[in-house]
């Protein structure tokens, strides 16, 4: 049975937090599928400047729910996460994964869209540090650690954390599909 995950982001995307999570993926055997707010390319922000561009294979209009995908990672970078939280389209598709119980993977400023879809209340996650009274005040136990997991919900602070984050996630994403073959 195929392993798809779907990787939500737009421009602005923390170069590493999308590229290295989607190499160990797809390293793992597991297809991935890059969702945008538009078609054709976007483009990374990679430490202090733009970085390189990745192609989109889906808009969100083309997309309705989380349905054929097994989890849903999103990466950070503080461009690409403030941008996606004020799309409704965005923040729907976040709720979808997590009311179907699916992983849902975020890193660094990424956890934002998980405060905006409303998820986070009575979770243990962690962040930038930035983003941590936001999600201190969305309700989440906040935690310093590269990895926290509770639920559906997989967090990480920075890129630093990348190895151990697509461990987990990659962990995740075959365990639920061996819950459900």
């Amino acid at each position: 049975m195929t392993k798809r995950v779907l990787i939500l982001a737009t421009d602005g995307f923390e170069q590493s937090e999308l590229m290295k999570p989607k190499a160990n993926l797809e390293n793992a055997g597991i297809e991935t599928t890059v969702v945008s707010l538009e078609s054709g390319e976007i483009k990374g922000w990679d430490k202090d400047d733009w970085g390189d561009s990745v192609k989109v294979d889906t808009t969100l209009d083309e997309i309705s729910n989380c349905e054929g995908y097994d989890a849903l990672l999103l990466p950070g970078g503080q461009i690409n996460p403030d941008v996606l939280r004020i799309n409704e389209r965005a923040v729907a598709l976040v709720k979808d994964f997590d009311m179907a119980g699916k992983p849902i993977a975020a890193i660094c400023h990424a956890p934002w869209l998980l405060v905006e879809a409303d998820i986070v209340k009575g979770k243990t996650v962690t962040s930038w540090p930035s983003v941590r009274t936001d999600l201190k005040n969305a309700g989440a136990n906040v935690v310093d650690s590269e990895v926290a997991q509770d639920g559906n919900l997989i967090t990480s602070r920075n890129p630093d954390d990348i190895p151990a984050f697509s461990d987990a996630l990659i962990a995740r994403v075959q365990e639920r599909v061996e819950e459900n073959a």
